[in-house]
């Protein structure tokens, strides 16, 4: 007689397990975040010594790594490529997440268009029927030919298709709809996405097919489902940016063939997502001169990036002044507010201070320090930085401006663009040596910068 199938609950925020269900996750401290996971019954293995097979040892293996560099497909789109580190590793599992509406589905389908000009590609969907998927893929151009599109819930049918092996590349939209006929829990839980995921995993190792798989996030940007999802899958890659315009970043949060430090930036058209070749260029182009604009020297993965930070300084008319941002996190804008206020005496604490990164960038880089304080100082006074003056820099809570990473691409790019003025942190002789048609400010602390360069 078959063992029945064991359950226990599992966090759907941290992945913590338990045997018993509690209201509070003893892990992560969140409430009623257990659900019930069931876990399909396998073959008791031996744990005796005697039973244990030696391993077989393989010393070919660094021609094993040329030839899975040599097999990875190919997606002809540059900044894909780019972020996987040469495109899909074959036998891979790759999760692809980010909001409802960013434009997952549409990036999936010109990625399965691309890849079936010369491989088979199966595109599975849960969430619309064939005509929809069909009607999607007419208007960015994919054709017939290699692309195979099919609407189905079932991880089991979907798995036994990809044991046939006619398929080089699977995709799956969404995980979340799902789901095996031998978990009783409903579509979308915690146990169907772990069950359903293991098993197109372990088809797709033994095919030699490589998965994509469409994931939701939660309103708090986290990745949907169980913790547990992020270790399964080989790849993790998250589409950002604004739903209703500006630019998409495709970042790898997790990439297990290739580097976690790229990134990739679209923009949406009406034949899908377009890369954008210039991003520095076409952010600054709409730019108006005035108080609390200043321009940042970020970076995106190791892509240097000119954005724009606006500063709005109101005198507050309630008890509570109030502090919002777009793009930049809240929690370091209170504390650079709190620094401005200690180290140069100014006067934030009536003050209304509003953030705004322009282009749907989400700014993590802690070089905005620099360029986000003095956006609030030349506000809140009402003087303007120079016009072809660039700011990147880190700032500690003694005021000092601290190193940052990447100096000598955020200075290329500056003066690429025709910026004469770049302010940063010290830098090393060598660097400054190299800088042509433009001047490098050195910053020793946020004091003194504002007192230097924004006067009228």
């Amino acid at each position: 007689m078959a063992k029945r199938p064991t359950s226990n609950f599992v966090c759907r925020q941290c992945g913590y397990s338990s045997t018993t269900w509690a209201g509070k996750c003893p892990s992560c401290d969140s409430w009623n975040s257990f659900e019930e996971s069931v876990t399909l019954d396998s073959k008791k293995e031996s744990s005796f010594l005697g039973s244990a097979k030696a391993l077989e040892i393989n010393d070919n293996w660094t021609d094993l790594v040329k030839q899975d560099q040599k097999d990875r497909i190919m997606t002809t789109i540059s900044d894909v490529d780019l972020v996987l580190g040469g495109g899909f590793a074959p036998a891979s599992i790759n999760l692809l997440v980010g909001q409802p509406g960013i434009g997952k589905s549409t990036l999936t389908m010109q990625i399965a268009s691309s890849v079936a000009k010369s491989k088979k590609v199966l595109y599975v969907s849960g969430e619309e029927s064939v005509a929809q998927v069909g009607a999607r893929a007419t208007r960015l151009g994919a054709k017939q030919g290699n692309l195979h599109i099919v609407s189905s819930s079932s991880a089991n049918d979907i798995a036994g298709e990809m044991s046939t092996g006619k398929y080089n590349m699977v995709i799956i939209d969404s995980i979340q709809t799902i789901g095996m006929a031998e978990v009783s829990s409903s579509t979308g839980s915690v146990s169907q996405i772990t069950n359903s995921t293991n098993l197109i995993m372990n088809v797709a190792k033994k095919s030699g097919t490589t998965v994509i798989i469409i994931g939701h996030v939660t309103k708090e940007g986290a990745i949907a489902g169980p913790k547990i999802l992020e270790h399964i899958v080989d790849v993790v890659l998250q589409l950002e940016g604004d739903r209703y315009g500006g630019f998409k970043i495709l970042r790898a949060v997790k990439n297990r063939y290739g580097s976690t430090n790229e990134a990739g930036i679209f923009e949406m058209a009406e034949s899908g997502l377009k890369e954008v070749l210039n991003p520095s260029e076409a952010l600054l182009s709409e730019r108006v001169i005035t108080d609390g604009s200043i321009i940042l020297a970020t970076v995106e993965g190791s892509r240097p990036l000119l954005v724009e930070v606006q500063a709005l300084v109101n005198e507050s008319h309630f008890g509570y002044p109030k502090r919002a941002s777009s793009g930049f996190d809240l929690n370091r804008l209170n504390l650079l507010i709190a620094v401005l206020e200690k180290r140069t005496k100014l006067n934030l604490s009536t003050k209304d201070i509003y953030i705004n990164i322009v282009g749907g960038i989400k700014l993590a880089d802690p070089a905005a320090d620099l360029a986000v304080a003095m956006a609030v100082a030349s506000a809140s006074k009402g003087l303007a930085l120079k016009s072809d003056a660039v700011v990147f820099g880190e700032l500690g809570l003694s005021g000092e401006v601290r190193h940052v990473s990447i100096v000598e691409k955020r200075i290329n790019e500056s003066a690429k663009l025709g910026y004469k003025h770049i302010i940063g942190p010290k830098v090393r002789p060598e660097i400054t040596k190299k800088i042509k048609n433009c001047q490098y400010h050195p910053a020793t602390d946020i004091k003194s910068t504002l007192n230097e360069f924004l006067r009228k």
